[in-house]
Formats: structure tokens, C-alpha cells, sequence
């Protein structure tokens, strides 16, 4: 029996501690890692900080021909403003997809926390249980 698998021959709470302890964590590893990944992506962090000071929405006017100072003082301000709101919009956006990754985070461990003393509190609850009966 080369091929036979190695946890048909295991004792069944070794299996159980194998599971419970080493594949089940590593999946919720990887899990909390897709979530954190996939709100990063999301919210953009690194593009809308590499573009911080980018015009708002594209939004920006031409100088035009000739030389104007009326038009010139126009058109720069206008495009500062595009610029200022951008810097603006995109500075809420990246504190609040920090704010989800840290609460991504935070909700992550207690997950992960949570499953590892799972045993632990069932054990627990059980002789509380049988305490209070008897």
C-alpha cells in the first residue's frame, strides 16, 4: 500500500489536531491575505498616491494662444482648484481604505485568534457546564 494516504493511518485526533491546527489556519492565512490584497486594489492606495496632485476627474483648461494675464491668472487658478480638489478627494480616499486595512486587520487576528483557542473554549465550557450541573 505505497500509495495509500499517510492520514488513513493516523489516529483520528491526530488528524483532527492536523487539520484544526495546520490546514484550516493556513487557510485562513491565505484568506486574510486575498482580503487584504483585494482592498488595497480597491481603494487604489498606490495609484491615488502616485497621482496625489493629479487634476480632479482630468479636468484641466489651455492656456490658449497669445498672452493674456487675465486668461493666464484664470486658467492657472482654475487648474490649482482642479488640482487642490484632487489632492482633496484622493486624500479621503486613501485614509479610508487604511482605515478598512487596518480593520481588515484587526478583524483578521481575532479570526485567526478566535479559531486557535477554539478547543481551548470548549473545553472550558464544557467543565463550566458540568460545574454548574453538579
Amino acid at each position: 500500500m505505497e500509495g495509500v494516504n499517510v492520514h488513513i493511518r493516523q489516529n483520528i485526533v491526530i488528524q483532527w489536531l492536523c487539520w484544526h491546527f495546520f490546514d484550516v489556519p493556513k487557510g485562513i492565512l491565505r484568506a486574510w491575505r486575498n482580503f487584504l490584497f483585494f482592498n488595497f486594489n480597491y481603494f487604489s492606495v498606490v495609484l491615488l498616491l502616485k497621482t496625489f496632485f493629479s487634476p480632479w476627474r482630468r479636468y484641466s483648461w489651455s492656456y490658449g494662444r497669445g498672452f493674456n494675464i487675465q486668461r493666464y491668472i484664470e486658467v492657472f487658478l482654475s487648474n490649482l482648484l482642479s488640482r487642490a480638489l484632487g489632492a482633496i478627494v484622493r486624500s479621503f480616499l486613501v485614509v479610508f481604505g487604511l482605515i478598512t486595512e487596518i480593520f481588515i486587520i484587526g478583524l483578521g487576528l481575532i479570526v485567526f485568534l478566535g479559531w486557535l483557542i477554539l478547543p481551548a473554549l470548549l473545553i472550558f465550557g464544557l467543565a463550566f457546564g458540568i460545574k454548574v450541573i453538579f
